[in-house]
Formats: structure tokens, sequence, C-alpha cells
């Protein structure tokens, strides 16, 4: 018999591509509430991604190392059966909009479908975070010209900034299993 997923353990997963000050905030509100929280990087290898996984990596664990219970993982396959492998019983996960709304309550019953045991807990974007994604980030670190680094900081973590902006100007899409 299997030891029963912990309840007290949350895994917040996402590309992270880049990691925003909307994801910091859920991983920082969620490690409050949970005894420990891990936060898987998906790596899709058929998404195109600004940074490799391995550069993912390493920005949220710089960005994170202050929370004593939260660790970074990389995962490859579907979020829920990632959870399941983390001994989580929580799948956390944040909506900014309506629209999020919809698309998170459908992948819910589908992970619920596919492992009962594991629930997801929804936190609502902290509303200074609710407008931020990705590619407003992307456009405002390739069109904000000598700007772009001050604009980024209502948006981005200080160690996520030059690292996107070396990238930009270094035209660095990527694809695969690296991206």
């Amino acid at each position: 018999m299997t030891e029963p997923l912990d309840s007290r353990f949350a895994v917040y997963v996402g590309s992270f591509d880049p990691l925003t000050l909307g994801h910091q905030d859920i991983i920082d509100r969620g490690a409050r509430i949970f005894d420990r929280l891990t936060v898987g990087i998906g790596i899709n290898p058929d998404k195109k991604s600004l940074f490799s996984s391995e550069e993912r990596f390493s920005m949220a664990n710089m960005v994170l190392s202050p929370l004593k219970n939260v660790e970074v993982k990389c995962f490859d396959g579907l979020a829920v059966e990632f959870v399941k492998s983390c001994n989580a019983a929580i799948m956390l996960r944040g909506v900014r909009t309506l629209t999020d709304i919809e698309t998170e309550f459908t992948m819910s019953l589908a992970n619920r479908a596919l492992e009962p045991a594991i629930e997801t807990v929804f936190l609502m974007a902290n509303e200074k975070y609710s407008h931020i994604s990705s590619t407003l980030i992307k456009q405002i670190a390739s069109m904000g010209k000598d700007r772009a680094a001050t604009h980024l900081k209502e948006f981005l973590p200080s160690e996520v900034i030059e690292p996107l902006l070396v990238k930009l100007r270094s035209g660095g899409n990527q694809r695969g299993p690296q991206s």
C-alpha cells in the first residue's frame, strides 16, 4: 500500500518563463499556508521558451532562496503526476482573470479524474499583479528601450530583469527540452 499524500504539502506548477512578481506573490502566500511548497518548473518540448529549464531553475532558486520551506524542481509530463511524485496532496494554482478561472476549472476537473487524491487550491492574484503576463513582460523588455529595466521593476523580481534583457538583446528564443 502506498503512503498517503501529504495534505500540508503543496506544489505550484508553471513554466515561469520568466518568474514574475505575480508568481512570487502566489509562492510567498502559499509558503505561509502550507508546511512545504515545491515550485515545479514544467518542461514542454513542444513549446518555445525564452529561458532554458536550467536558467528558469537558477533564477527561481535565487528569488525564492529566502523561503526556507520552498524548493524548486523541474519536471516534464503531466503536472498532476509530478504533484503525486512529490507526495503532495495539493496542487496550488494562481488565478488572475475570469478567463483563468474557466481554464483552471476545466484543468482541475481533468486532474481530479486522473488523480482523485490531489486537491487543487486556488489563490486569487493580488490586484497589483493580476494584469501581468509573460507576453506583457516580453513586450516591455523588448520595446522599452533605455527605460526597460526601470519599467520591469513593477513586474519582475530584480534577479530576473537583467537576464531577461540580455536574453532578448541576444535574440534568445529556444525550443525543446532545454527550453
